[in-house]
Protein backbone atom coordinates (compact mmCIF):
# COMPACT_ATOMS: atom_id res chain seq x y z
CA UNK A 1 0.00 0.00 0.00
CA UNK A 2 1.29 3.46 -0.86
CA UNK A 3 -0.01 6.96 -0.20
CA UNK A 4 -0.74 9.08 -3.25
CA UNK A 5 0.28 12.74 -3.24
CA UNK A 6 -2.84 14.75 -4.04
CA UNK A 7 -0.66 17.61 -5.27
CA UNK A 8 0.77 15.52 -8.11
CA UNK A 9 -2.19 13.17 -8.68
CA UNK A 10 -3.48 13.67 -12.21
CA UNK A 11 -7.06 12.95 -11.17
CA UNK A 12 -7.27 15.48 -8.31
CA UNK A 13 -9.58 17.95 -10.13
CA UNK A 14 -12.05 15.18 -10.95
CA UNK A 15 -11.84 13.83 -7.40
CA UNK A 16 -12.62 17.30 -6.04
CA UNK A 17 -15.42 17.82 -8.57
CA UNK A 18 -17.37 14.80 -7.31
CA UNK A 19 -16.42 15.17 -3.63
CA UNK A 20 -19.25 17.56 -2.61
CA UNK A 21 -21.85 14.95 -3.61
CA UNK A 22 -23.49 13.03 -0.78
CA UNK A 23 -24.02 10.10 -3.16
CA UNK A 24 -21.14 9.86 -5.66
CA UNK A 25 -21.84 6.23 -6.56
CA UNK A 26 -23.03 4.93 -9.92
CA UNK A 27 -23.66 1.51 -11.37
CA UNK A 28 -23.58 0.06 -14.86
CA UNK A 29 -24.89 -3.25 -16.17
CA UNK A 30 -23.42 -4.78 -19.32
CA UNK A 31 -22.99 -8.22 -20.86
CA UNK A 32 -20.12 -10.63 -21.26
CA UNK A 33 -19.74 -13.54 -23.62
CA UNK A 34 -18.87 -16.31 -21.15
CA UNK A 35 -18.88 -19.19 -23.61
CA UNK A 36 -15.19 -19.95 -23.12
CA UNK A 37 -15.46 -19.71 -19.34
CA UNK A 38 -18.45 -22.06 -19.38
CA UNK A 39 -16.47 -24.63 -21.39
CA UNK A 40 -13.40 -24.14 -19.19
CA UNK A 41 -15.20 -24.84 -15.90
CA UNK A 42 -17.15 -27.78 -17.33
CA UNK A 43 -13.94 -29.44 -18.53
CA UNK A 44 -12.34 -29.03 -15.09
CA UNK A 45 -15.44 -29.61 -12.96
CA UNK A 46 -15.00 -26.33 -11.09
CA UNK A 47 -17.44 -23.58 -10.13
CA UNK A 48 -18.47 -21.03 -12.75
CA UNK A 49 -19.18 -18.57 -9.92
CA UNK A 50 -15.77 -18.92 -8.28
CA UNK A 51 -14.02 -18.81 -11.65
CA UNK A 52 -15.77 -15.57 -12.62
CA UNK A 53 -14.81 -14.06 -9.26
CA UNK A 54 -11.17 -14.95 -9.90
CA UNK A 55 -11.20 -13.58 -13.45
CA UNK A 56 -12.84 -10.33 -12.34
CA UNK A 57 -10.36 -9.86 -9.50
CA UNK A 58 -7.38 -10.62 -11.71
CA UNK A 59 -8.42 -8.02 -14.28
CA UNK A 60 -9.42 -5.37 -11.73
CA UNK A 61 -6.04 -5.71 -10.03
CA UNK A 62 -4.33 -5.02 -13.35
CA UNK A 63 -6.00 -1.58 -13.62
CA UNK A 64 -4.38 0.73 -11.07
CA UNK A 65 -7.32 3.13 -10.79
CA UNK A 66 -9.45 0.43 -9.16
CA UNK A 67 -6.83 0.03 -6.45
CA UNK A 68 -7.08 3.69 -5.38
CA UNK A 69 -8.95 4.13 -2.10
CA UNK A 70 -10.10 7.05 0.04
CA UNK A 71 -8.87 6.77 3.60
CA UNK A 72 -8.87 9.52 6.26
CA UNK A 73 -8.95 12.32 3.67
CA UNK A 74 -6.00 10.70 1.88
CA UNK A 75 -5.69 8.64 -1.29
CA UNK A 76 -3.91 5.31 -1.06
CA UNK A 77 -3.18 2.61 -3.60
CA UNK A 78 -3.27 -1.07 -2.65
CA UNK A 79 -0.92 -3.56 -4.25
CA UNK A 80 -3.84 -5.94 -4.78
CA UNK A 81 -7.54 -6.28 -4.05
CA UNK A 82 -9.16 -9.21 -2.28
CA UNK A 83 -12.41 -10.91 -3.37
CA UNK A 84 -15.13 -11.11 -0.70
CA UNK A 85 -18.21 -12.95 -1.89
CA UNK A 86 -21.54 -14.31 -0.78
CA UNK A 87 -22.08 -18.05 -1.00
CA UNK A 88 -24.65 -20.62 0.08
CA UNK A 89 -24.24 -24.12 1.39
CA UNK A 90 -26.21 -26.96 -0.20
CA UNK A 91 -29.85 -27.10 0.92
CA UNK A 92 -29.60 -23.70 2.62
CA UNK A 93 -31.37 -20.43 1.79
CA UNK A 94 -29.08 -18.36 4.02
CA UNK A 95 -25.96 -16.81 2.53
CA UNK A 96 -22.61 -16.34 4.20
CA UNK A 97 -19.63 -14.20 3.24
CA UNK A 98 -16.33 -15.78 2.22
CA UNK A 99 -13.12 -13.78 1.86
CA UNK A 100 -9.75 -15.03 0.62
CA UNK A 101 -6.91 -13.96 -1.63
CA UNK A 102 -7.27 -14.78 -5.31
CA UNK A 103 -3.94 -16.58 -5.59
CA UNK A 104 -2.22 -17.59 -8.82
CA UNK A 105 -4.79 -19.48 -10.88
CA UNK A 106 -8.50 -19.99 -11.46
CA UNK A 107 -8.27 -23.67 -10.62
CA UNK A 108 -6.50 -23.25 -7.28
CA UNK A 109 -8.77 -20.39 -6.26
CA UNK A 110 -11.89 -22.42 -7.04
CA UNK A 111 -10.62 -25.31 -4.92
CA UNK A 112 -9.68 -23.08 -1.98
CA UNK A 113 -12.90 -21.05 -2.20
CA UNK A 114 -15.03 -24.21 -2.12
CA UNK A 115 -13.08 -25.64 0.81
CA UNK A 116 -13.29 -22.43 2.82
CA UNK A 117 -16.99 -21.97 2.08
CA UNK A 118 -17.84 -25.52 3.16
CA UNK A 119 -15.72 -25.32 6.32
CA UNK A 120 -16.92 -21.89 7.39
CA UNK A 121 -19.42 -21.92 10.26
CA UNK A 122 -20.14 -18.21 10.67
CA UNK A 123 -22.34 -16.26 8.31
CA UNK A 124 -20.41 -13.01 8.68
CA UNK A 125 -16.92 -13.74 10.06
CA UNK A 126 -14.54 -10.97 11.03
CA UNK A 127 -12.39 -10.02 8.04
CA UNK A 128 -8.61 -10.12 8.48
CA UNK A 129 -7.95 -7.89 5.44
CA UNK A 130 -8.12 -4.10 5.18
CA UNK A 131 -11.76 -3.29 4.52
CA UNK A 132 -11.02 -0.99 1.59
CA UNK A 133 -8.89 -3.66 -0.09
CA UNK A 134 -11.97 -5.76 -0.82
CA UNK A 135 -14.14 -6.30 -3.88
CA UNK A 136 -17.69 -7.30 -2.98
CA UNK A 137 -19.15 -10.05 -5.19
CA UNK A 138 -22.58 -11.60 -5.28
CA UNK A 139 -24.66 -13.58 -7.75
CA UNK A 140 -28.32 -14.08 -8.55
CA UNK A 141 -28.10 -17.40 -10.43
CA UNK A 142 -31.86 -17.99 -10.38
CA UNK A 143 -32.72 -15.35 -13.01
CA UNK A 144 -31.31 -12.93 -15.56
CA UNK A 145 -31.47 -9.18 -14.91
CA UNK A 146 -30.76 -5.94 -16.74
CA UNK A 147 -30.24 -3.54 -13.81
CA UNK A 148 -29.43 -3.69 -10.12
CA UNK A 149 -29.11 -1.50 -7.02
CA UNK A 150 -27.05 -2.19 -3.89
CA UNK A 151 -27.77 -1.60 -0.23
CA UNK A 152 -25.29 0.76 1.47
CA UNK A 153 -24.71 3.43 4.05
CA UNK A 154 -24.11 6.66 2.20
CA UNK A 155 -20.48 7.06 3.19
CA UNK A 156 -19.05 8.96 0.25
CA UNK A 157 -15.55 7.67 1.08
CA UNK A 158 -16.66 4.07 0.43
CA UNK A 159 -14.24 2.87 -2.25
CA UNK A 160 -15.25 -0.79 -2.52
CA UNK A 161 -16.53 -1.95 -5.94
CA UNK A 162 -19.70 -4.03 -5.82
CA UNK A 163 -20.13 -6.63 -8.54
CA UNK A 164 -23.13 -8.86 -9.19
CA UNK A 165 -24.22 -11.07 -12.07
CA UNK A 166 -27.29 -13.13 -12.78
CA UNK A 167 -28.09 -16.34 -14.60
CA UNK A 168 -26.27 -16.75 -17.88
CA UNK A 169 -28.50 -17.24 -20.91
CA UNK A 170 -27.95 -18.96 -24.23
CA UNK A 171 -28.08 -17.30 -27.64
CA UNK A 172 -27.45 -20.20 -29.97
CA UNK A 173 -24.08 -21.61 -28.95
CA UNK A 174 -23.12 -18.42 -27.06
CA UNK A 175 -23.47 -17.97 -23.30
CA UNK A 176 -24.35 -14.39 -22.29
CA UNK A 177 -24.02 -13.01 -18.76
CA UNK A 178 -25.47 -9.74 -17.47
CA UNK A 179 -22.97 -8.19 -15.08
CA UNK A 180 -23.41 -5.17 -12.81
CA UNK A 181 -20.65 -3.07 -11.28
CA UNK A 182 -21.04 -0.16 -8.84
CA UNK A 183 -18.16 2.23 -8.12
CA UNK A 184 -17.39 5.60 -6.56
CA UNK A 185 -17.21 8.39 -9.16
CA UNK A 186 -14.64 10.22 -7.04
CA UNK A 187 -12.18 7.52 -8.11
CA UNK A 188 -13.56 5.73 -11.15
CA UNK A 189 -14.84 7.15 -14.44
CA UNK A 190 -16.49 5.49 -17.41
CA UNK A 191 -13.15 5.09 -19.18
CA UNK A 192 -11.93 2.86 -16.35
CA UNK A 193 -15.13 0.78 -16.51
CA UNK A 194 -14.56 0.51 -20.26
CA UNK A 195 -11.02 -0.78 -19.74
CA UNK A 196 -12.27 -3.29 -17.20
CA UNK A 197 -15.01 -4.56 -19.51
CA UNK A 198 -12.70 -4.93 -22.51
CA UNK A 199 -9.86 -6.55 -20.58
CA UNK A 200 -12.15 -8.96 -18.74
CA UNK A 201 -13.78 -10.01 -22.02
CA UNK A 202 -10.32 -10.53 -23.52
CA UNK A 203 -9.33 -12.60 -20.50
CA UNK A 204 -12.40 -14.81 -20.81
CA UNK A 205 -11.82 -15.20 -24.55
CA UNK A 206 -8.26 -16.38 -23.91
CA UNK A 207 -9.21 -19.32 -21.69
Amino acid sequence: MKKISKESWKRIEHFNFFSPLSNPFYSITFTFDVTNLYKYVKQRNISFYYAMIYASTEVMNSIEDFRYKIRDESIICHEKLIPSFVDMKKDSELFHIVTLEAGDSIDSFCIKAKEQSIAQKEYFPKCSFDGDSLIYFSSLPWFDFTSLTNERDLNKDDSIPRITWGKYTSEGDTKILHYSIEVNHRLIDGVHIGKFHQQLQNYLNSL
